[in-house]
């Protein structure tokens, strides 16, 4: 494991300042937080069809429609609220999208609600410790898992709307349910550092 912080994932594009420091401090770091798992939770579903680039560059408008990722308030949208985010060039307007996010503020409230927190929810489909991969190329990464296929099915179950299997993945991901840097990215050995000290 390299820890030479010039060594990085192999899909990351390092001509991108904010997408090396998405990739630096974000990125497979363990997220806890039912907010900030939200807000991962609206931005991978946006993402579907499109490059993650495309929905980081807006994530500071999707802040700002989305009352900064404020559940119990996007769960209230109205229709008016939604006609009016499909005018919003600061996000990828696309009514479907929109509908399901204010559709998956509220499922996402009654998770909260059934386990106590939307992380406990989640954490469960992997005992709750991250499971590192060890990929070195980009074409090692899988598009999904036997564990996303199952949280896929269950969200899809509860309610929730563009939480297909690779949506899903790519969220495990995002949030370090698997820490998916490459064997050769500096990242990968200091998040398992991290994540012990968490556990100790």
């Amino acid at each position: 494991m390299s820890q030479d912080p010039t060594c990085r994932c192999p899909w990351l594009d390092t001509s991108k300042p904010d997408y090396i420091d998405y990739h630096d401090n974000e990125w497979g770091i363990p997220v806890f937080d039912d907010q900030k798992l939200f807000e991962n939770l609206i931005l991978e579903s946006a993402q579907a069809g499109l490059s993650w680039y495309t929905i980081l560059k807006r994530r500071d408008g999707y802040r700002k429609a989305f009352k900064n990722f404020n559940v119990e308030k996007v769960a209230l949208f109205t229709q008016q609220d939604i006609d009016d985010l499909v005018q919003n060039p600061e996000i990828i307007r696309h009514r479907g999208k929109i509908e399901a996010t204010v559709n998956n503020a509220k499922c996402f409230l009654a998770i909260q609600s059934e386990y106590g927190s939307f992380s406990q929810y989640l954490w469960k489909y992997v005992n709750n410790k991250t499971i590192v991969n060890n990929w070195k190329n980009n074409n090692d990464y899988p598009a999904t898992s036997k564990i996303s296929d199952k949280l896929s099915k269950d969200l899809k179950k509860k309610g929730f709307k563009f939480v297909g299997s690779t949506i899903c993945y790519a969220y495990m991901q995002a949030c370090g349910l698997v820490n998916d840097h490459s064997i050769d990215c500096y990242k990968q050995s200091q998040i398992i550092q991290q994540f012990n000290q968490l556990e100790a």
